[in-house]
């Protein structure tokens, strides 16, 4: 098997090896119609790119994007878990497999005809796969070593038998937190009888886990809970749930001991999963678990973010096998929370203006109600019993105009004598409505004023832009100020005091790991000849376009200007237009320094009125040639209009859009103009610069044959809303060697579903029957058509994908990849190599978690 390395740089992946599940008989019978009795079609030539900077003309734009890509949804969540892991590749030919009908290694087929895989639809489960890690062939030797710190602390592997249980409650239970309150209960009561002094980890669910035998192999318990306050007058309620522990499996550390030792090549993820579950055990209990995180404000001071919400410190946490063994990795995270206030001055915040004195308007009223709704308070007008309730509505009346039913004859009372004679509580507001909790049709009222939000409701929906703001500069740490705040959530959290892992006998460290690293040497950057500097070696990540032209300048001759600011008079924006045309102009861009209508001023309320007039008004002008550009200056504090604005632009009119804030158009900076500048050269389809390497054709694994590099991710809805679809975007390569310029598509699909559906697809056409295509498909045609040549070698990224989804989504994503070049490429020898970015910190760099595998297509 041959062994390569790309980035110099190298760590464990898998290689991907299919399994055929149907006879030999009906391959072969696939393998016979799809080859079609034609003979193996000739390889494609490699070609040597060249840069077509002099004697060719820019590309241009005709104003219609090819793709269209997506924003992130802002979350209210921030784990700050940066990643870092290098990458090897090992490659495994499907040539190399053996013949077919030959075994190969856990019972597989592999199919071959003459040295290729014949062009056949993949057209068996997923499941009938089989992945294993490939052994690292070294680490990579580039660039500057050095020792750097890691935010992992290493453990010591147990040497106890950790036993599972299945754990079946009954009436069943969908909380989690009650659930742990009934096994919290059972253990309470039985652990020195029944469960023969073990302290079990639960996992919230169905599973308990012990270090050692419990003295059965299944048991019935009877657990009596007393119920949390469900918003109805009345004593608490007490409930009994029968309780079932059942014996299933014993967990195999010595199988986790060789796969750390290198002996094994699979993790076993159980093993891990039990691990983690009991180091999380102690931390649920004291703190807000969210994930694989926890929050109190006690870490660190709540930090308010405006409209009653605050921001709270934790901290994530994650068993992990590394290559120095057994480690517990934590970093520092931060989540929203609402802020635990009088209901009164929640709602004020949330307003922004007083309402101790005014009358609310029914948009007030819908505001509140859409944020109180489904939140928990508790009443303060009753001394120290303070119950707690869930907020189901508001009501519409005023509270003073409130009444209610007191007894069966129908006599009425006012809420507010009820709570004078009741309570003896005067209320003060009596022009506020009343909040409506418990049973929506038998509601109940309570005062706003005699109401506290309860501490520790995570908020779940869209922040506005002001709190994401607040929010970064909360999250936002110097590398030494988080290794203080991870050491010190160590120190805290005192793991060797940890009950749970004294029981199942875990050790952590409370040192940060050293690790070995290597700082790469900065890429080589190649400009324009006619610059004064031709290339350019960036220094510490940084440059800037000072005497430098961009490689490929392209040509912006119709343009136009409109302007959502009332700040900003015509005159401003005119000096602002031709400031940027001047820069564009000196970047190396063909720029008309004249619009083709006069500025054009609108309110942000009429957006799409203001576009079309635009678009109308330059289209009568050009004679029904469209525009190429429109540049657009916003409101410092916008809204919805920038989503409005190139939704309309991208999606109805065709038309790329420029869009600078007001507060850059008042005070010009060249750096900023240059900036702006480098954008709109990419929009208009030029490239701004390319790597040295790469017109040297020196990249590995990408100069040598025509390569095309994928890159994927899903953007799911926030949490709280359970239709919205999720987006997938898809982008690619259109040049080779150089690999710089790109296309995106972008597609709806099943909401929170991970896996990317459009990526190849067959439908039913009324002339042609069935037919296959799909976004890799439409992007490979894309590239062909920019280089002239089909490519040779995919690469490709695929981001965001979790531990417990990450072979699923290797699977059916590989399989769409296999049948899109089955029919692109007729047939095809398929080399692939995968890698996953793992969690791990390293202070001061940030990686999300990845997938990489890359298939040659000879």
């Amino acid at each position: 098997m041959p062994i390569r390395q790309m980035k110099e740089n190298s760590e464990q992946h898998f290689v991907i090896k299919p399994q055929v599940q149907n006879s030999m008989t009906q391959v072969q019978k696939n393998q016979k119609n799809l080859q079609n009795g034609k003979g193996p079609p000739t390889q494609n030539e490699s070609q040597n790119a060249k840069i077509n900077q002099h004697n060719s003309p820019p590309s241009k734009n005709r104003g219609r994007r090819r793709g269209r890509g997506g924003r992130k949804s802002d979350q209210s969540d921030i784990p700050m878990r940066p990643s870092s892991r290098p990458c090897t590749i090992v490659e495994k030919s499907m040539s190399e497999f053996p013949a077919i009908g030959k075994p190969v290694e856990n019972g597989s087929v592999s199919v071959e005809n003459g040295g290729n895989v014949c062009a056949m639809d993949m057209g068996f489960p997923s499941s009938s796969k089989s992945l294993r890690f490939a052994p690292r062939p070294g680490f990579g030797q580039a660039g500057t070593k050095c020792i750097v710190k890691a935010n992992h602390f290493f453990a010591q592997l147990p040497e106890k038998d950790l036993n599972q249980y299945d754990v079946t409650i009954t009436p069943e239970v969908v909380s989690r937190s009650l659930n742990r309150s009934i096994m919290a209960e059972l253990v309470k009561l039985y652990k020195e009888s029944d469960l023969g002094m073990r302290l079990p980890a639960y996992d919230g669910r169905k599973c308990l886990y012990t270090a050692g035998e419990l003295p059965f192999t299944s048991r019935e318990f009877n657990i009596k809970i007393v119920g949390e306050d469900d918003g109805m007058n009345g004593p608490k309620r007490e409930r009994e749930y029968k309780v079932v522990i059942k014996f299933v499996a014993r967990a195999n550390l010595h199988h986790l001991g060789q796969f750390l030792s290198g002996k094994c090549a699979d993790a076993p993820q159980e093993a891990l999963q039990i691990l983690d579950i009991v180091l999380r055990e102690l931390s649920t209990k004291k703190y807000c678990a969210v994930g694989r995180s926890f929050f109190s404000p006690d870490i660190r001071k709540p930090q308010r973010l405006g409209e009653g919400l605050e921001s709270w410190c934790g901290f994530y946490q994650s068993i992990r096998p590394t290559q120095m063994g057994l480690s517990l990795n934590i970093d520092m995270s931060s989540a929203v929370f609402i802020e635990p206030l009088p209901v009164i001055e929640y709602i004020a915040q949330l307003l922004g203006k007083d309402v101790f004195s005014r009358i609310l308007s029914d948009s007030d009223r819908v505001k509140i109600k859409k944020a109180l709704r489904g939140v928990k308070v508790e009443v303060t007008h009753r001394g120290n019993v303070r119950r707690k309730y869930r907020v189901s509505g508001l009501t519409s009346q005023p509270t003073r105009e409130l009444v209610f039913p007191v007894d069966d004859d129908s006599n009425m009372k006012s809420v507010v004598e009820y709570f004078q004679e009741m309570y003896g509580f005067t209320i003060q507001h009596t022009h506020l409505p009343c909040l409506q909790v418990g049973n929506q049709k038998k509601a109940n009222y309570l005062p706003m004023e005699a109401c506290k939000i309860v501490e520790g409701q995570r908020y779940t929906k869209r922040l506005n832009e002001k709190q994401i703001t607040s929010l970064l500069k909360v999250t936002c740490q110097r590398p030494k100020d988080r290794e203080n705040d991870i050491l010190q959530t160590v120190r805290k959290n005192a793991y060797d005091e940890d009950p749970y892992a004294e029981e199942f006998g875990i050790k952590i460290s409370e040192k940060l790991a050293c690790v070995e690293a290597r700082i790469l040497p900065a890429p080589w950057l190649k400009y324009h000849d006619t610059g004064k500097e031709k290339d350019c070696l960036p220094q510490v990540g940084q440059w800037n376009m000072m005497n430098k032209k961009m490689i490929n300048g392209s040509t912006v001759s119709r343009w136009a200007c409109i302007n959502f600011s009332r700040s900003v008079q015509e005159s401003v924006a005119r000096g602002f237009c031709n400031e940027l045309a001047q820069m564009c102009q000196i970047s190396g861009m063909e720029y008309n320094p004249e619009p083709v209508i006069p500025i054009y001023s609108a309110r942000p309320e009429h957006v799409e009125k203001a576009l079309k007039h635009v678009c109308n008004a330059a289209s009568n002008k050009l004679k029904g040639k469209e525009l190429e550009l429109l540049l657009v200056i916003l409101p410092d504090s916008n809204g919805s209009l920038y989503g409005d604005l190139k939704r309309i632009c991208e999606t109805d009119l065709g038309l790329i859009t420029q869009c600078c804030l007001t507060k850059h158009v008042f005070k010009i900076n060249k750096q900023y103009l240059a900036n702006v500048a480098l954008k709109i050269n990419v929009k208009m389809g030029g490239r701004n610069t390319v790597l040295l390497d790469a017109i040297s054709c020196r990249i590995p694994l990408v100069s040598d044959i025509p390569t095309i590099i994928f890159g994927a991710d899903v953007t799911h809805p926030e949490n709280g809303e359970d239709s919205s679809p999720s987006i997938a975007a898809v982008v690619a390569s259109q040049d080779w060697p150089e690999v710089t310029k790109y296309a995106g598509l972008v597609c709806a699909q099943a909401h929170r579903q991970e896996l990317i559906q459009d990526l190849f697809k067959t439908w039913h056409d009324p002339v042609r029957g069935t037919v296959s295509g799909g976004m890799i498909r439409d992007l490979l045609i894309s590239f062909r058509k920019a280089t002239g040549q089909k490519p040779q070698r995919i690469i490709f990224y695929r981001d965001g994908v979790s531990e417990g989804q990450f072979y699923q989504v290797l699977l059916y994503e590989l399989d769409a990849i296999r049948k899109v070049g089955v029919l692109f490429f007729s047939a095809l020898t398929l080399k692939i190599t995968l890698d996953e970015e793992v969690d791990g910190s390293y202070l001061f760099q940030s990686l999300t978690d990845l997938i990489c595998f890359r298939l040659v297509l000879l």
